[in-house]
């Protein structure tokens, strides 16, 4: 397992090291041990979520806040995914950046978004499983979020906003500067 740094601080990009032969392959997806000695984060987590969604589905930006606030371990199963984290953390040097990766089945790679992060993804194939380890347990009234196409953010979400499927929750989801985070 390698661990890359993004551009946001605390924000990493987990590799594995795959074993191929003629009779398939073999990784660790994850390892707690290897994940805290490496990046001084902690890698417990408690929930896993997973979600299926088809082409254009764009879901995000969220978060939990305060004390129900996550870490989160994400994965693409099926498909692929553009997948972004935002630093939301006001005493942070990245405070307000994006960082947007590709993930997918092919790929393997996971991105670690720690707590007071946005997150959310596109997808780019036909439909996509997308996997979400959690460090705290969800708490509906600890919901954040940060509207998908904030001009202050301007992430490129790698699919036109035209096409793209939201929930009514994420097209109305308040604005950058209004800090519901």
């Amino acid at each position: 397992m390698k661990i890359k740094e993004t551009p946001l601080k605390d924000c990493y990009i987990i590799e594995p090291t795959i074993f191929e032969d003629e009779r398939g392959y073999f990784f660790e997806k994850f390892n707690e041990k290897k994940f805290e000695e490496l990046t001084g984060m902690n890698g417990h987590f408690v929930q896993d979520n997973i979600s299926r969604s088809s082409y254009g589905v764009l879901r995000g930006l969220h978060l939990q806040k305060g004390e129900h606030a996550q870490a989160k371990l994400v994965s693409c199963l099926e498909g692929s995914v553009w997948d972004v984290a935002v630093d939301l953390r006001e005493d942070s040097p990245t405070f307000g950046k994006w960082f947007g990766i590709e993930l997918t089945a092919e790929n393997k790679l996971q991105l670690y978004v720690p707590r007071g992060f946005g997150h959310g993804f596109s997808v780019l194939s036909t439909h996509a499983v997308f996997s979400y380890k959690c460090d705290n347990f969800y708490n509906k009234e600890s919901e954040g979020s940060v509207k998908f196409n904030d001009p202050d953010l301007n992430i490129d979400w790698k699919v036109d906003e035209k096409d793209a499927i939201l929930s009514e929750k994420d097209q109305n989801a308040p604005g950058f500067k209004e800090k519901n985070f």
